[in-house]
């Protein structure tokens, strides 16, 4: 069973100071929003099943989605439009959501999966912080299931597109999907396969 390091929470915790970890899911997909997810877990807390969320089932997401609300000492999830990703590009778009939710609660130290932020509080970006840290896990988890549920609606309204089978890639299932029938309102636009389709927005 894999297992988070948690090198700094055992730096912090024995302290009695509090960590927050913060993740994203859909980066790269071609359309639908961006999801960021922080996420403080109680001093000492321990699961060993929250990992990070790409190499957990489905089923298993959904269980530890329900843990970690109920056994969170807080979390908070953004969701960033596909419009908002197109304004400030995905980079920034991503490290706007972390900021803001990094300064939604006084904690301690704020972990990051990969993300420097230009914030007054202590910050620590470790790459792969979905195996090292089990607040980022936390977090990460909460953002892929919150992104999964968005995108399953859009297969309900649109199921010839198959989104819940590729979450919005742009896979070759999904290519021939937009040459079939173009592109919807949710898709990110700067993103270059997107614009190509972008005839039939919105339909």
């Amino acid at each position: 069973m894999n297992r988070t390091e948690d090198i700094y929470e055992k730096i912090y915790w024995p302290k009695g100071e509090y960590i927050m970890g913060i993740d994203e899911a859909g980066r790269g997909p071609i359309c639908g929003p961006l999801v960021v997810a922080c996420c403080i877990m109680p001093i000492n807390y321990q699961n060993d099943t929250i990992y990070d969320s790409k190499k957990v089932t489905p089923k298993k997401r959904e269980e530890l989605y329900t843990t970690i609300i109920n056994d969170a000492t807080y979390y908070q999830i953004e969701v960033v439009s596909n419009k908002k990703i197109d304004a400030d590009n995905i980079y920034m778009a991503t490290k706007k959501a972390m900021e803001k939710l990094a300064l939604s609660y006084d904690c301690d130290v704020i972990l990051t999966d990969a993300m420097a932020l230009d914030i007054d509080k202590e910050v620590i970006p470790l790459i792969k912080g979905d195996t090292k840290s089990i607040n980022i896990a936390a977090a990460s988890i909460l953002a892929k299931v919150t992104r999964d549920h968005i995108m399953k609606g859009y297969d309900l309204m649109y199921p010839e597109y198959g989104y819940k089978k590729h979450q919005g890639y742009y896979t070759k299932a999904h290519k021939e999907a937009l040459i079939k029938y173009g592109s919807k309102d949710f898709y990110r636009f700067s993103f270059a396969p997107s614009n190509l389709y972008k005839k039939d927005q919105g339909k």
